[in-house]
């Protein structure tokens, strides 16, 4: 069973769903889908939103080691993003010489404003936490209490790692910044982390296509291939 978590936001519900269903589209393995929604989290989560947070899920995200009970690897990931491959050649790469593998992005974001308006911040490591492939038993750190009260640059700088050689690399292809780069046919998840298709500004970013097919298969009623 493959454990995926996926930030859930109530701005992004039809994202949720869509990446979801692009992921079942292509799995070669049973894929175990857990929503990280605030909603579900009170009971031992209750950080107050700040102002520079752009989604529910921009620190709730650290809990996956705590949700998946320090045991085994998960997955995180955005819900803003598009599955083209198998998920299961992404948990493939898991490798225990390693705490938590990222795609690590060296670049510059091009806007100073995203989607909806949120400021587009800019640090080290930026979008390294929106795919991070887990090794729960050493996230220990990663404890309810700690995600409430850490800043949020030690959170996505991933500074809870005693050690920076505990990072190990995922290939770009798993996490392919939509308008930061250029269109790849190789892009394995599409990540549209300047504004999804569903948002007003976004519908003809690279992908856009892709993304309402799968929405329209995940709308359809079974057989019919019509829409609800």
């Amino acid at each position: 069973m493959l454990d995926v978590f996926i930030g859930y936001d109530p701005q992004e519900v039809v994202a949720y769903h869509v990446l979801c269903q692009s992921i079942l589209e292509h799995a070669s393995r049973p894929v175990r889908f857990t929503p990280i929604d605030l909603a579900s989290l009170t009971a031992v989560f209750r950080r107050p939103p700040v102002s520079a947070q752009s989604t529910a899920f921009s620190f709730s995200r650290f809990l996956t080691p705590y949700l998946s009970q320090y045991r085994g690897w998960s997955l995180f990931i955005d819900c803003d993003m598009l599955a083209r491959a198998d998920i299961a050649e992404l948990f493939a790469l898991a490798d225990d010489r390693y705490a938590v593998m990222v795609c690590q992005h060296d670049y510059t974001p091009k806007d100073t404003v995203k989607f909806l308006n949120h400021p587009q911040a800019r640090y080290a490591k930026k979008n390294w936490s929106s795919v991070m492939l887990l090794n729960n038993a050493r996230c220990g750190a990663l404890t309810p209490q700690y995600v409430e009260q850490a800043t949020g640059l030690d959170l996505h700088q991933f500074n809870w790692l005693t050690d920076p050689a505990d990072i190990g690399q995922l290939p770009l292809e798993w996490n392919w910044l939509v308008g930061e780069y250029p269109y790849s046919p190789h892009a394995r998840l599409a990540h549209f982390t300047r504004g999804g298709p569903y948002f007003a500004g976004y519908e003809s970013s690279d992908y856009a296509d892709e993304w309402r097919a799968a929405q329209a298969r995940a709308m359809a009623a079974a057989g019919r291939g019509q829409p609800l």
